[in-house]
């Protein structure tokens, strides 16, 4: 049975509460009001950005990068174990800004979410990936048909899946989908319950290292590769936060591009923060080709070909124009250009 309609129906659940909460507080508040005076400067010292973060994620390529260093403004971290639950946070006011794949911005913008996508840049699709146990008789993506294969629903891997079936004329709903979290996803496959994962880096050059695990197919010309930058409508109608937005995104993007040119010092960091050995986390940052993009016609074109393809197959409830969840009010400063 597909659980991604389920997903659907507790995101909009979660987005509705998250109203309701906003409603009775009197409007939608970042508890940054104060830090804009009479004339409509801001004061960043008394701004508070809280920033929904993946283990391994910005915190740590902005710290190796040196991107912390004299941040005006304090920098609140909350993590998450991956796109999805960090965008229901969002969705409840209680994260600012954060960094998730090209596919939970399009399961919350299914359940009428209120944010924009503000920042981008592609990894390339190699490190998505299908994966195998070693030895495995599945020789093709059309070998899932009837298969366990462990996905983390609304993810980035989520996507990469519906597009190598679709490819290989397999139907979703023929795959026994088991939603799992990369680490009960990791478990599950170490101990021989599943038949194939979907994932993506670092957990692919994990479960090749440590769950002796073998590549069926990757996302190289399937997937966009995009990583995106998403802030909640609450954050980008207050000016103060506003602020803090503009001065973070552009350290993000500074700190992408460092972690293409600096690929062995962003391993021994990543290693660090993730616990995963600098082995797999030099892998992992080899198979990434960083580049910063533009939210522009090309990256909405793209989602809204990944949006239809969901509606197309059942995920979604109907098609809907992905453009009212992307802003390119921070291209300048996120792109330098």
């Amino acid at each position: 049975m597909n659980p991604l309609p389920s997903l659907h129906r507790r995101l909009v659940a979660v987005l509705a509460a998250g109203a309701l909460t906003l409603t009775g507080c009197g409007g939608a508040a970042t508890g940054n009001e104060a830090a804009v005076s009479d004339d409509g400067s801001v004061d960043l010292e008394q701004v508070t950005l809280v920033v929904g973060d993946q283990k391994g994620g910005s915190k740590a390529l902005l710290a190796a990068a040196g991107e912390l260093n004299d941040v005006p403004y304090e920098i609140q971290w909350q993590e998450f174990t991956s796109g999805p639950p960090l965008l229901e946070a969002m969705n409840s006011g209680s994260v600012h800004v954060g960094g998730v794949g090209n596919t939970p911005p399009l399961f919350a913008a299914a359940a009428k979410g209120e944010f924009q996508v503000v920042q981008g840049a592609t990894y390339g699709g190699t490190g998505d990936a299908i994966v195998v146990p070693k030895g495995s008789d599945i020789d093709g993506v059309e070998d899932l048909e009837g298969k366990k294969v462990a996905v983390a629903e609304g993810s980035s891997a989520n996507y990469h899946l519906l597009a190598q079936l679709d490819e290989a004329g397999v139907s979703y709903d023929d795959v026994d989908i088991q939603n799992l979290q990369p680490a009960d996803a990791l478990a599950a496959f170490s101990g021989g319950h599943l038949d194939a994962w979907a994932l993506w880096e670092p957990y692919t050059s994990q479960a090749e290292h440590d769950a002796d695990a073998e590549v069926l197919v990757t996302g190289k010309d399937v997937v966009n590769g995009y990583t995106f930058q998403v802030a909640s409508d609450a954050a980008l109608e207050d000016p103060a936060t506003t602020a803090a937005l503009e001065d973070y995104l552009a350290r993000i993007a500074r700190a992408q591009v460092w972690s293409r040119t600096h690929q062995e010092a962003w391993a021994e960091v990543w290693a660090e923060e993730t616990g995963l050995s600098q082995e797999i986390t030099l892998a992992a940052v080899k198979k990434r080709d960083v580049e910063v993009v533009p939210i522009d016609g090309k990256v909405v074109d793209s989602e809204q070909e990944m949006a239809d393809a969901f509606a197309d197959n059942g995920l979604f409830p109907a098609k809907f124009d992905v453009s009212d969840f992307f802003t390119d009010q921070f291209n300048e400063v996120a792109t330098g250009e």
